[in-house]
């Protein structure tokens, strides 16, 4: 476990290294759930698997033990930090591949270019807010995802209440069963992702 100062606090990053790594992947977690959720461990073994070395990162938020998210600036500058951090020692010289669930994953598209990320993986991108009841609809993320100019995978629950992002030229979305949480098919979580991967890192 690393502990890496930024502009918005301590943020902490959970390493695991792969035996001779042929890439790096920095993963965020959602709003509600830590590094911990079952999606984003999935991912990590399927990575580690796939010789890829993964860093968690825990925002300085939940490290400071706040429930609430932070605004969107403290949180991009903080994976920033983390990031630069990461490629300047631990993921040194290896292709970088970003990404996270919910939250995590909007971050990641949001600095995609900032980062030099060769790649994008999103669990359960937050598309577009559920309406509130006697409510206008909220704003699309759309634009997030479509700013991103790498390969992206998406892969979304097909109940998720969020709703699911259309493929683009670069980004290929996956659905699997279950909803946000992604919990009710972890397997074809795992398969999605490793399959990308390794077409990816061919």
């Amino acid at each position: 476990m690393l502990e890496v100062e930024s502009p918005s606090g301590l943020a902490r990053v959970y390493l695991h290294a792969a035996d001779r790594p042929r890439a790096g992947l920095v993963l965020g977690h959602g709003a509600g759930v830590g590094v911990e959720a079952p999606d984003i461990v999935a991912v990590r073994d399927v990575a580690l698997a796939e010789g890829v070395s993964v860093g968690l990162v825990e925002q300085p938020y939940r490290v400071a033990g706040r429930r609430s998210p932070a605004p969107e600036g403290q949180l991009d500058a903080a994976w920033l930090a983390v990031v630069s951090r990461l490629r300047e020692r631990e993921l040194r010289g290896l292709p970088l591949l970003v990404g996270g669930r919910s939250l995590g994953a909007r971050v990641a598209c949001r600095t995609a270019g900032l980062t030099n990320a060769a790649a994008v993986v999103c669990l359960a991108f937050p598309l577009q807010p559920p309406r509130r009841s006697g409510s206008a609809p909220r704003p699309s993320r759309l634009a997030e995802l479509d700013e991103v100019a790498v390969p992206t995978l998406v892969v979304q629950g097909a109940r998720d209440q969020f709703g699911i992002p259309p493929p683009g030229r670069q980004r290929k979305v996956v659905e699997v069963s279950g909803d946000h949480s992604l919990k009710g098919d972890l397997p074809a979580v795992a398969a999605a992702v490793q399959s990308w991967l390794a077409d990816l890192l061919c």
